[in-house]
């Protein structure tokens, strides 16, 4: 049930955004997007595959329930690891909801969960990594993404969310293409949404070179090290610091 409405509000929104409104008012590269999706595609893994972490951190919240406010950071692996990010991003109090191997539909069908009870003042998310190394075009990320936006917008239509930008990596980059489109699109919708914001934590993972920088990631060449989260902190923190204090 969860993945049929996921379904029925990407139509919803590919109606809203580029058959009944007016495409000439959108970005150039918003115009014409196409997601086309197979069925191993979708979804791409069992709805219900976090459950035994979500109940953990619902489990957690009714023992010591977290102050109403906090910027929840959702989203794959990369947030999950992220342990030091309630600290990196002080004084702003954080929530870390982050759920490993995740992809953009599996952080919207946790909303109502991991999101909206904590009445957070803003959401930041990182997902899209995995959607395109299981082989979602960059078009369909973003249909992902305008449902995740949708699907918190419709409960708490004045929250903003940020999107990492989706990062670089050793083991993935022979995906940096496909990843730089999917970037590309998001970073052109958030342009149309006062409430949505793109944070460029990708370009600094290259060097002057244009090359990955190895040295920010781990010996699987795919997940940061405490450099590499080092160097999101000092992207990430003061766009929070200065949007949200």
């Amino acid at each position: 049930m969860r993945t049929l409405n996921l379904l029925l509000l990407s139509v919803v929104l590919i109606a809203g955004y580029g058959g009944c409104a007016d495409t000439a008012s959108l970005p150039e590269i918003l115009r014409g997007v196409d997601c086309v999706r197979t069925a191993e595609q979708d979804p791409l893994q069992p709805a219900d595959s976090w459950d035994v972490l979500i109940e953990g951190y619902e489990r957690a919240d009714s023992q010591n329930p977290p102050e109403p406010g906090a910027t929840v950071f959702i989203g794959s692996s990369s947030i999950l690891f992220w342990a030091t990010v309630a600290d990196d991003m002080a004084p702003l109090p954080v929530l870390n909801r982050g759920f490993g191997g995740s992809v953009m539909t599996q952080a919207t069908g946790y909303i109502d969960r991991i999101v909206l009870p904590y009445q957070p003042r803003a959401v930041v998310l990182y997902e899209g990594d995995n959607d395109i190394a299981f082989g979602l075009s960059a078009d369909c990320v973003l249909e992902d993404y305008d449902a995740f936006v949708a699907t918190v917008h419709e409960e708490q239509p004045d929250v903003p969310i940020y999107f990492l930008a989706i990062k670089p990596s050793i083991a993935r980059a022979a995906l940096w293409p496909v990843i730089e489109r999917a970037n590309a699109l998001v970073r052109a919708r958030t342009s149309t949404n006062p409430k949505l914001n793109y944070i460029d934590v990708a370009t600094p993972i290259f060097d002057a070179s244009g090359e990955i920088r190895g040295d920010l990631f781990v010996a699987d060449g795919l997940h940061l090290n405490a450099a590499g989260y080092a160097l999101w902190t000092s992207v990430v923190h003061p766009v929070l610091l200065g949007d949200l204090s």
